[in-house]
């Protein structure tokens, strides 16, 4: 007798699992934890949502990065991993390769891209952020996506990396093309990876007879002293900087001012925290931020080099796994309150980072700016409101990040804050 279809099973990525998929992961976590599917592309892989089991999964060895392992080796046709990298010969970064060259990059990378170098870049990044509110401050209104959250890690990264000023215009182009068409290959993310490849590939030619203080200057120097970096690893490495570096924030920032609009409680109590000049609320709320709706929903792709096993399931080897990262940071099992923002949390080990060796380097510069841009939308729009209706939002529909697609506020411009002159 056939199995009958069991009509509580949600349907995953449609728009409407896009809005809220909070509902079909706890169903997930309850029933299948660890749950075979087919994603939009037409790849069958693993989802794993539970909390003890995304941590295990995303330590194992046995889980490599290389998509080279996937068993139907669908990277050929752009259908893992990022859009356009292959075509343009970038697929050596951080992201897609295992040790012992993971070991030896990430080293590379950090020499470049140290806490110091992080710390220092503070002030920058105020500045971007108060550059970009003076933009639209005194017109009462604004897309805070497009206008705020996108431009200022763009800039921000083009600045680390050490992009000349004038062709960091050329990069938030490019970079907007891949946000916008990100969920498939053909058309702009294709010609915008390729165009950035290009020209990465230029400036570390320039760079190298005229090294600077900036991120790409210090990996032709790790380099040159002893450790070997190819033309090819530079640009991915540049590439997947640039790319992880603006777009998780981009959400980051994005997710967590609409989180902070939707919970006018949490919201106030921040608010009142910044203007008495303490800091350990906004850093309590970023990480909160981070679990409660963070940046990054599902975890980039692993390939099972040999067969394993995750929450009682036998995967195959060559098998694509996705750790649900949204999925565990809401798991009721580690997280008490699990669908509550609660910015003074500080039992908070959330996995929006990710977990073991390949843990977000950027993550610091990330939390950076996550502080600025919320405490000075908070500080400078005391009033900032939603001018849209909830339902009425549109969220991105990738796979791997959750971002809206806009975010239309209102503020009274009479009680912005101004900077000194």
């Amino acid at each position: 007798m056939p199995v009958q279809p069991d009509p509580a099973r949600p349907s995953l990525f449609t728009w409407e699992f896009a809005a809220d998929p909070y509902p079909a992961y706890a169903w997930l976590r309850e029933h299948e934890p660890v749950h075979r599917t087919t994603l939009p592309s037409g790849v069958e892989a693993w989802l794993v949502t539970r909390y003890a089991d995304a941590r295990q999964a995303l330590a194992d060895s046995r889980l490599s990065k290389n998509p080279v392992h996937h068993s139907t080796h669908a990277h050929r046709t752009g259908r893992v991993g990022i859009p356009g990298e292959r075509q343009a010969n970038l697929m050596t970064h951080l992201l897609n390769i295992d040790p012992p060259d993971h070991t030896r990059l990430r080293r590379l990378v950090s020499k470049a891209f140290t806490p110091r170098r992080v710390a220092a870049f503070e002030p920058r990044v105020q500045q971007l952020t108060d550059r970009l509110i003076d933009g639209f401050a005194a017109r009462g209104s604004a897309d805070l996506i497009h206008e705020f959250a996108f431009p200022l890690p763009i800039y921000a990264i083009c600045d680390l990396l050490g992009v000349p000023a004038e062709d960091q215009d050329d990069f938030r182009d490019w970079a907007g093309m891949m946000i916008r068409h990100g969920g498939g290959q053909r058309g702009g993310v294709g010609r915008a990876v390729k165009r950035m490849r290009s020209y990465l590939a230029e400036l570390i030619h320039r760079k190298r007879a005229d090294l600077g203080d900036d991120l790409i200057s210090g990996l032709i120097r790790a380099s040159d002293h002893g450790e070997h970096l190819t033309e090819n690893e530079a640009a991915a490495m540049a590439f997947i900087l640039l790319f992880a570096g603006f777009e998780t924030t981009v959400n980051l920032i994005g997710n967590g001012t609409y989180a902070l609009l939707r919970n006018p409680g949490q919201r106030a109590l921040l608010q009142d925290s910044i203007a008495r000049g303490e800091t350990g609320l906004l850093e309590t709320g970023i990480e909160e931020l981070l679990r409660y709706d963070g940046p990054v929903e599902l975890a980039t792709w692993r390939f099972a080099t040999s067969p394993l096993t995750i929450g009682g399931v036998e995967i195959p080897v060559g098998d694509p796994v996705l750790v649900v990262l949204a999925a565990a940071d809401r798991d009721p099992a580690r997280f008490a309150d699990e669908n509550t923002l609660d910015l003074a949390r500080t039992d908070n080990p959330h996995l929006g980072f990710g977990h073991g060796i390949h843990y977000c380097i950027g993550a610091p510069l990330a939390r950076l700016e996550g502080r600025a841009a919320l405490a000075t939308l908070l500080t400078r729009l005391p009033d900032l409101r939603l001018a849209e209706s909830p339902e009425n939002l549109r969220w991105r529909g990738g796979l791997i990040m959750r971002g809206l697609r806009e975010l239309p506020v209102e503020f009274t411009p009479e009680n912005v804050e101004k900077l000194p002159v």
